[in-house]
């Protein structure tokens, strides 16, 4: 076989070259730590550190957003116990209020410091973040979400959304609570009207001093099923208290009691259609005396005569009663307390209402707390889950890309060695030619 000069030049050459490459190859490799500097070193392990790059990528994102979900869930735990704190310092100006020691001057400074109360708690409610979103506002996060109206009354102007985050593959969670549903969707416990319709008189005269209390809704359950209600319920529908005499009393439907009926014919044998029940007060002056029905309890003062009516009616439109709206009509009632014994019996009656409401607000505001508490632990869990996950892959990356160091040292020297030779080879093969010899 007939090999030209030029011929072992550029094969010589060419060995030089891929010599020289793979020594540069494996010195960057040793300089990088890296055993994968190309796609082609090995495609199916490329394939796989670009999977694990990408999920790395998403980990670090999920926990951007544990962090940002944390900080708001502890904003809100730390705001909620503060309101707590402020509705337990109110029920504690509502019991004080309705003590009947007290006089206009008192319950005038009681207000006083209720509408220092109600401004805290409105500030409370409108509270931020430390991303600068409200908290209570709904899914938007950028609008307040109480308002004091012209009037004094208080409204809602959030939605009743809520703003999530994902801090996971397959999970979301709530890093607020709209204000509407924690604040503002309470059933409100006087959602009836109470009034007197007849007043009576005795055998011998005496006309009645009996009044009827602001009504409470003591059972919700008994007020849904049991209570007079039209679908949909109106304002029509409810009951009447009718005195046979000083004690007695009969629960009746005004919708379904015979029209004009007479109650002096009254028999307890044969009762007119629409009876709802019959009781009795005792008769003791020095206890209160409540009437039950349908989940409604009713106060009556003073002394009932024979003829005396009251009614007991819905209020649809009031079924609900916002916690601020509570509290402000609760100061409302103490800033014009008058002094005299219906004054003092309003008080009374509108303090059996904030206290029951306060209760069923504290009672969701509790409840929220735990749902709090709930979501932040699912955050250290998801976190540290992330966290573990994160150390495997890395784990896995490094068993994929990770030089050995030994391997690549010694794979090193041995190419040198190779180079060497070559390049000396080269130039023994060089200094060859035939006119050397004529």
């Amino acid at each position: 076989m007939r090999i030209s000069t030029i011929q072992a030049f550029n094969n010589s050459v060419n060995g030089l070259q891929k010599n020289y490459a793979s020594v540069s190859r494996t010195q960057e490799q040793i300089s990088t730590g890296k055993r994968i500097l190309t796609p082609a070193d090995d495609p199916v392990a490329s394939v796989r550190l670009l999977q694990l790059s990408q999920e790395e990528s998403l980990n670090s994102q999920y926990t951007s957003s544990i962090t940002a979900a944390t900080n708001s869930l502890n904003s809100e735990e730390a705001i909620l116990t503060s309101v707590g704190s402020v509705m337990q310092r109110i029920r504690e100006i509502a019991i004080q209020a309705g003590g009947g020691g007290l006089d206009p001057t008192d319950r005038n400074s009681l207000g006083t410091e209720l509408a220092q109360r109600e401004d805290e708690l409105m500030s409370l409610l409108n509270s931020k973040d430390s991303n600068g979103k409200y908290l209570f506002s709904g899914s938007g996060g950028d609008t307040q979400p109480f308002i004091r109206n012209p009037d004094g009354t208080y409204s809602y102007n959030g939605d009743e959304g809520e703003r999530q985050v994902q801090v996971a593959s397959s999970t979301f969670l709530a890093v607020g609570d709209n204000g509407k549903n924690l604040f503002e969707n309470v059933f409100n416990a006087n959602r009836v009207t109470t009034g007197k319709t007849v007043t009576g008189t005795g055998a011998d005269g005496t006309v009645s001093t009996g009044r009827i209390s602001l009504g409470l809704v003591t059972d919700k359950k008994a007020y849904d099923t049991t209570f007079p209600a039209s679908a949909p319920p109106v304002a029509t529908d409810g009951i009447g208290i009718h005195f046979l005499d000083t004690q007695k009393y009969v629960v009746y439907n005004p919708a379904t009691l015979p029209a004009g009926y007479d109650w002096n014919s009254y028999d307890p044998a044969t009762p007119p259609a629409g009876q709802l029940a019959t009781g009795q007060l005792d008769g003791n002056t020095e206890t209160s005396d409540f009437i039950n029905y349908g989940g409604v309890k009713v106060q009556i003062d003073g002394v009932p005569q024979k003829g005396d009516d009251y009614a007991v009616t819905r209020k649809p439109d009031e079924e609900k009663r916002s916690l601020l709206n509570v509290v402000s009509d609760l100061r409302k009632a103490l800033q014009s307390s008058d002094g005299s014994n219906e004054g003092t019996l309003k008080i009374r009656d509108q303090v059996a209402v904030a206290i029951s409401n306060l209760d069923s607000v504290n009672t969701k505001v509790l409840g929220v707390q735990g749902s709090v508490g709930a979501r932040l632990n699912t955050l250290e869990t998801t976190s540290n889950f992330i966290t573990d996950i994160s150390l495997v892959n890395k784990s896995v990356q490094s068993d994929l890309e990770d030089l050995d160091y030994a391997a690549a040292i010694s794979n090193l020297a041995m190419q040198s060695t190779v180079l060497q030779a070559a390049q000396q080879s080269f130039a023994k093969i060089s200094g060859l030619s035939l006119f050397n010899y004529i």
